[in-house]
């Protein structure tokens, strides 16, 4: 039986090109799956992939289409967080039927749809990974998800305890606000790219202080990658901020998530896998 995933852009446009060559790596290794990029992944408006009206009919299109098995964000930047509000109210009884898959921005539209507790919120490798070197490896892990395999799934998640995996930005601007889901007695993984070590220090502080009050189960730490170089060297790595935050507000530092904006990126579902 043939699943049908709708990909759609939130936050920033693919190019047409690129979406062919996901297309063909599908058709080639996935008989059984059926892409379909909405022509809202192509617009373009200054960052975003078209204006905010725009992203979020072309969200709520796919998310409403009972055609759909799934929606696939095609890639993250930022724009998710301008249309998450004034989608939830427009979110159908078809939306609650669906996997929503992606990471980086895309973690904004999966933390308010796991709050929502609308489909299934997934933590997963993106069109947009195609571009990367070697990147074919990360699409064909989506593809496979989506196509039953569980091969990709992040290594430690155990079946037992809930889970829940996001971009170490995106889940500072998730605390606080009406998008924040309840992560209690979930380990929480997270990961960051292109941020210095002072300002990963600081994320790391401020959710911290936010997830333990959530009462999580623990935190993995995934790669921080890409590090700007400073005028002078922070003095501790990302794990050691990790563990040192970890112990000032009391949460179980658990080692090291397989997730990042790499080829490597495995697959979190949100809850138990």
């Amino acid at each position: 039986m043939t699943r049908r995933i709708a990909i759609c852009a939130p936050s920033t446009p693919f190019s047409r090109e690129d979406a062919a060559r996901v297309s063909a790596l599908a058709e080639a290794e996935f008989a059984d799956l059926q892409l379909i990029f909405h022509d809202q992944c192509f617009a373009t408006e200054g960052h975003f992939a078209g204006p905010d009206a725009v992203r979020l009919a072309a969200f709520v299109e796919c998310a409403n289409d009972p055609e759909f098995d799934a929606v696939w964000f095609v890639r993250g930047g930022y724009g998710a967080s301008r249309i998450a509000v004034d989608a939830l109210p427009l979110l159908g009884p078809s939306a609650h039927e669906k996997q929503y898959l992606g990471y980086s921005d895309a973690g904004t539209l999966l933390g308010l749809l796991y709050r929502a507790k609308i489909g299934l919120p997934v933590h997963a490798p993106m069109p947009t990974d195609i571009r990367r070197a070697g990147g074919e490896a990360a699409v064909r892990r989506t593809l496979g998800y989506l196509a039953g395999s569980h091969e990709g799934l992040e290594p430690s998640l155990d079946g037992r305890t809930p889970a829940a995996a996001f971009n170490l930005m995106t889940l500072a601007m998730l605390c606080g606000t009406s998008l924040m889901p309840d992560l209690s007695g979930h380990v929480v993984m997270v990961e960051e790219v292109a941020e210095y070590h002072y300002a990963v220090d600081r994320l790391l502080f401020h959710v911290t202080g936010c997830l333990a009050s959530a009462g999580i189960a623990g935190l993995r730490l995934g790669r921080v990658s890409d590090v700007p170089e400073n005028d002078r060297p922070f003095g501790c790595d990302a794990e050691a901020m990790a563990r040192h935050w970890c112990g000032k507000t009391g949460i179980a530092f658990l080692g090291a998530g397989d997730i990042g904006h790499d080829i490597d990126n495995k697959i979190v579902p949100f809850g138990l896998a």
